[in-house]
């Protein structure tokens, strides 16, 4: 099932900046999708239009079938929302803001407690339960943040910059919880940061943006297609027979690099190395990461290339 359906969405701001230009992409359901790119890049406008925060200059979206702008209300019935810099109540404990915004999203008061608490225990605050949110630190109150969001079960999940301020731990947690209610419960994942490191490990699919333009979409082995041609094999090993059409380079001492066009080819040469009397100590395929095809592809819009 269709989750997220964008069609020519863009919008352009009173003071003329145009900060979204016909986004046009969809998700199924069940994705953690990350949508990266630096600040500026067009991310939390987006997610301001996918839920209804927002009115599109042109274009239209759908999610799960409901439009945004015309019935923002029903959507967020359904929808969770973290934003970096969430508001909630200082004056009052963690679970008591849970117990307030349970109230908002129309949940029963035993339904919220119970939802409350589970969730608590789940991003390790409940030690912090009652103590009031204003001495909570930024990394506690981000994961205050994200049970909230999480609070009425929703079946969409929108996070901007969701590991803002966690440590380590945290983070390691957060990503597992992410991955947990994708993978069991089927909840379709809308994660924006700036860090495509972090969104590598998390993330089912992507979709890479600046400028307020989609420069690509996929999962990692697609969006790798379009920016390389072959992969690097390095190999840590004595005793290579360098002949002429090996295509092995020596690029320090028992380091050899050659290019391959996938992953599956590997295992042959190896086999036909081992036989040939070489003695091999360590095999590495040097893939890109998202930061390398991020870079790859804004280098191609400069030079003026089409980059979808």
């Amino acid at each position: 099932m269709v989750a997220i359906e964008a069609s020519n969405l863009s919008k352009v701001y009173d003071t003329g900046k145009e900060a979204l230009k016909n986004l046009d992409f969809s998700l199924h359901q069940g994705e953690v999708f990350g949508f990266l790119g630096p600040n500026g890049a067009g991310k939390t406008t987006t997610i301001k239009l996918l839920t209804g925060l927002l009115t599109p200059s042109t274009g239209k979206s759908q999610i799960l079938g409901v439009d945004p702008s015309a019935e923002p209300a029903k959507l967020h019935g359904f929808c969770g929302i973290m934003t970096e810099h969430a508001q909630m109540y200082n004056l009052l404990s963690g679970y008591e803001n849970l117990l307030f915004y349970g109230e908002v999203f129309g949940l029963e008061k035993e339904m919220a407690k119970a939802r409350a608490l589970q969730l608590l225990e789940r991003l390790e605050l409940t030690d912090a339960m009652y103590q009031k949110l204003g001495t909570y630190s930024t990394g506690m109150r981000q994961r205050l943040s994200l049970a909230r969001a999480l609070l009425h079960s929703p079946q969409m999940l929108f996070l901007d910059e969701p590991t803002s301020g966690l440590d380590p731990e945290s983070i390691w947690r957060v990503n597992d919880l992410i991955k947990e209610m994708a993978k069991d419960e089927g909840i379709t994942v809308f994660l924006c940061t700036h860090q495509l490191r972090y969104a590598q490990e998390v993330c089912s699919t992507y979709g890479l943006i600046a400028e307020g333009e989609l420069l690509a979409k996929g999962n990692l082995r697609e969006l790798r297609a379009l920016t390389m041609d072959a992969l690097t094999l390095e190999l840590k090993a004595e005793n290579i027979p360098l002949t002429e059409n090996s295509h092995l380079e020596k690029v320090a001492e028992n380091r050899y690099e050659m290019k391959i066009s996938e992953v599956e080819e590997i295992p042959a040469i190896v086999q036909r190395l081992a036989r040939n009397g070489t003695s091999i100590y360590e095999v590495r395929a040097l893939e890109q990461s998202l930061e390398d095809i991020y870079f790859a592809l804004i280098k191609r819009k400069g030079e003026g290339h089409d980059h979808l």
